[in-house]
């Protein structure tokens, strides 16, 4: 059944840290027509290769896109939490080029691709806001090709932290010194090309040299300084009040 939803405030928060929203902007997403749907970790929202109808905003929890091979190998691409919007990339595209899993509970909204599709022609403000939101997700997306491409083991892992970080501190669901990891070693492994064991003995180094603390998934930065020079970090690809 459709009904407004003040589920999307967590998306609005998101959006605002990089435009400037009027109250009218507001109202109107608000004012979507839509389904909220409860999940649990490790279910599929959206897989590769399925007919694409509706748009899926992350409002609270933890997701990941991923894209596989024939023979069933798996390569993460990114990470998401509160706020995000799963798959505006399809709003142009009848089929889905990758898929996308939780990584834990989630709270989710599904809006029709005809309803996004009539708020931005309605609201062009909130259009380039969407626009801009996706832009920002590719800028992500060229920063881990960098990763993946030219960063060692070491410092692959130690940016997956400070990008974490960062992201979970503007979403108002973290401290960038402590936090907890929403994913498992295997996920570690699927985003940075290697294997589980050496995502551990990687973790371990970052541990011995006093960057990090770990209990179980809990992550506690000794030395926010180290562990940017180490990872190469420079939060401007996140693109963080660019159009504020």
């Amino acid at each position: 059944m459709s009904q407004s939803l003040p589920d999307l405030l967590p998306v609005i928060r998101k959006l605002e840290r990089s435009s400037a929203l009027s109250e009218d902007d507001r109202s109107k997403l608000l004012a979507l027509p839509g389904r909220h749907e409860r999940v649990g970790p490790a279910q599929v929202l959206i897989r590769q290769g399925d007919p694409v109808g509706d748009c899926c905003f992350l409002v609270r929890g933890f997701a990941f896109r991923h894209k596989g091979t024939r023979c069933g190998k798996r390569q993460i691409i990114s990470f998401h939490m509160d706020g995000d919007i799963l798959d505006l990339q399809h709003l142009k595209l009848p089929q889905a080029d990758h898929s996308v899993e939780t990584l834990s509970d989630a709270d989710l909204v599904w809006v029709g691709r005809s309803e996004i599709e009539r708020l931005m022609k309605d609201a062009p403000n909130l259009a380039d806001a969407l626009w801009r939101d996706t832009l920002v997700d590719a800028s992500i997306y060229r920063e881990w090709i960098l990763n993946l491409g030219r960063r060692n083991a070491r410092s692959q892992i130690a940016h997956l932290l400070c990008e974490l970080a960062t992201r979970r501190s503007c979403a108002d669901i973290g401290e960038t010194d402590r936090f907890e990891l929403p994913m498992t070693q295997e996920h570690i492994a699927d985003a940075t090309g290697m294997t589980v064991v050496h995502v551990n003995r990687t973790l371990r180094a970052l541990t011995e040299e006093g960057a990090i603390e770990r209990h179980s998934r809990e992550v506690h930065v000794r030395d926010w300084a180290r562990l940017e020079t180490i990872a190469d970090f420079d939060p401007a690809y996140l693109h963080l009040g660019s159009g504020a």
